[in-house]
């Protein structure tokens, strides 16, 4: 029962706050193993021993990645420092894992035209849609109508990584298949309108502030899933957009058909994006500028991509050689 009102006070806390869905179910998910792994004692009668044995558990015993370990310490920060109310010195000293500067799989020009010969539909329009316009997998399922410009050729990317807007290009080639991606998802908005359904979910406090803007077209989905579900924020019955694991799995079975050798994810095609401006001459900072990050020393380990692919760099395998060959001076 106690486990149960904690759990409760965190969700409170973390919409006030205005996290995503994403996040509070991951705080979630921790803060209750965390209860559990300790025998259901309420997290005020623990402190940094409990802390620490449970994170020493996460990294030996489950040997989770430096992400899933760094998660799992912000979602017991936050649990102490906003539901609890302790700012106590012992939670400052909790070292985090550095992460690893891992270089990104990207894919070939003619790799990335091979596997997107092998997806149809909806996950073909996405795949071409995140490669074209650089944008995360969950920016682009949860684009809205309202934010597709067709006379500026651009889309408007709402409350991306960090809560940042930004504006990235309307690929040419895409304008024709996404008028005919909105044409699909009016019938599903039209149908739910007859059938009194509720609208899509809003952001924030929007639905207190515009209670019938969810039901009004411009709020719709760009993609909307073919099934209603439950929304957990509130319990109604909803549409909400396609979900990612469906994408992903269309996108593994044409890697393997078109086969490439190489880890491949859907975030790939977004590495791909910034590795191609750029070998193409564009300006950093508006790669930056397009995939979101704040910082331009992210967009530039997309350059040392570029360093050994472009052959800037020869081999003293290959001077040596050069020089062993016949006819060499």
């Amino acid at each position: 029962m106690q486990a149960t009102r904690i759990l409760g006070q965190l969700r409170e806390r973390l919409r006030y706050l205005h996290y995503s869905l994403r996040t509070e179910e991951s705080y979630v998910y921790w803060v209750r193993f965390f209860i559990q792994f300790h025998g259901l004692r309420h997290p005020r009668e623990m402190g940094q021993p409990e802390v620490e044995s449970f994170l020493t558990m996460l990294a030996t015993g489950r040997r989770v990645s430096v992400s899933t370990h760094r998660q799992a310490l912000s979602a017991l920060l936050f649990l102490y420092r906003e539901v609890l109310d302790q700012q106590l010195p012992w939670l400052a000293e909790l070292g985090r894992p550095v992460p690893k500067k891992r270089i990104p799989s990207v894919l070939t020009v003619a790799e990335v035209e091979r596997v997107l010969a092998f997806l149809e539909g909806e996950a073909a329009l996405l795949a071409r849609l995140l490669y074209g316009t650089g944008m995360r997998l969950m920016e682009a399922l949860s684009l809205r109508v309202k934010d597709v410009d067709f006379a500026r050729a651009l889309i408007i990317v709402r409350e991306g990584k960090g809560g940042k807007d930004r504006v990235v290009m309307l690929p040419r080639t895409l304008v024709e298949p996404l008028r005919e991606q909105l044409r699909h998802s009016h019938l599903l908005w039209t149908a739910d309108r007859a059938a009194g359904r509720a609208g899509v979910h809003l952001p924030h406090a929007l639905e207190a502030k515009y209670p019938r803007a969810g039901q009004s077209w411009p709020w719709h989905w760009v993609f909307p899933s073919p099934r209603l579900s439950l929304d957990p924020r509130d319990g109604l019955e909803r549409r909400h957009h396609v979900f990612e694991e469906r994408v992903a799995r269309a996108l593994k079975r044409a890697v393997a058909q078109a086969g490439i050798a190489k880890p491949v994810s859907v975030h790939t095609l977004r590495h791909s994006f910034a590795t191609h401006l750029l070998q193409a001459g564009t300006d950093i900072r508006t790669v930056q500028e397009l995939l979101g990050h704040s910082d331009v020393s992210t967009t530039m380990i997309y350059t040392h991509v570029l360093k050994i692919a472009a052959g800037g760099t020869c081999s003293p395998l290959d001077t040596l050689l050069v020089q062993r060959a016949p006819g060499a001076s």
